[in-house]
């Protein structure tokens, strides 16, 4: 007997099925999240950087050139550099104690550091007026001792540390209640100290933690507005931040100088992020090192 191998069989066309509905509800959340961003963000940023050099680039740089805006980058610089260092500080030593010690008052303590996240930077303002001011709880004892809050700059000072003081303690807390504290009563077991072990167990497990929240700290610290515009009284080249130097110059019909200097804050806030990446792309090529 002898077998044909060689029947044809047709090919089988491969069924084409209309778009499921499920398919077109993922496409349209898709399209109206970037529509959100564009109508929200990208749209807006670019108007502003169209803006800055609505006069072409000496129209820019006049700007930055600026007595006014010179001593405003100045102050803003400086409130970074004092208030930032003394959040990280709090809020390491809040989280240390807030994930590893029991006590009672613990969700007090939580929501007292996450009230700058709930309470408006006005109202915020409002109270370190009602505590430094004049008519304020402590201004005999800082007349007593000649000291000036408002108006001055230990009251910008105050007014950025208070509205950064969340952030490191937030994104810390959470990383030292996941790894636990093992490895740390390990080290003091080997008889390492306190300092030796928060440098060398501590520290390495929450660096990219601490790293998000110092970034997150100096970004707000940067743009701060509200509380800063009730302390400082807006002096221009005394106590005039950055974002109050937009306000006036945008109030004073100089959009082109208050785009200039929206744009040079984010340009600050850009530079905070390629150093968070700079510090991710060290630590990981460390990490492969090892």
């Amino acid at each position: 007997m002898t077998l044909n191998l060689d029947t044809h069989v047709p090919a089988v066309e491969p069924e084409i099925r209309p778009q499921a509905p499920q398919d077109w509800v993922k496409i349209g959340l898709i399209v109206l999240v970037f529509a959100f961003f564009a109508v929200i963000l990208i749209v807006p940023v670019i108007y502003v950087f169209v803006g800055a050099f609505s006069n072409g680039l000496p129209g820019f740089l006049r700007t930055l050139s600026s007595r006014e805006f010179l001593n405003a980058l100045k102050l803003t610089l400086l409130a970074v550099v004092v208030a930032v260092p003394l959040n990280v500080i709090f809020g390491l030593c809040a989280a240390l104690v807030i994930a590893r010690k029991s006590f009672r008052g613990r969700t007090f303590l939580l929501s007292i550091i996450d009230l700058p996240f709930s309470i408006s930077p006005v109202v915020a303002g409002l109270m370190l007026v009602s505590l430094y001011g004049r008519q304020g709880l402590l201004h005999p004892v800082l007349q007593t001792l000649d000291l000036r809050i408002i108006f001055a700059f230990p009251g910008i000072v105050l007014a950025t540390i208070l509205g950064g003081m969340p952030f490191v303690a937030r994104e810390v807390i959470p990383v030292l209640e996941e790894i636990g504290d093992e490895e740390e009563e390990a080290a003091r077991t080997l008889g390492a100290n306190g300092w030796q072990t928060f440098w060398r167990v501590t520290l390495p497990s929450i660096r990219w933690a601490l790293t998000y929240g110092i970034i997150l700290t100096t970004a707000r610290a940067m743009g701060e507005f509200g509380s800063i515009a009730i302390v400082s009284s807006n002096l221009i080249g005394r106590t005039q931040t950055l974002t109050l130097f937009v306000d006036s110059s945008y109030r004073n019909y100089d959009s082109q100088g208050a785009f200039a200097t929206a744009v040079v804050l984010a340009g600050l806030a850009a530079l905070t992020l390629v150093i968070k990446q700079v510090l991710e792309h060290f630590y990981s090529q460390r990490y492969k090192a090892k």
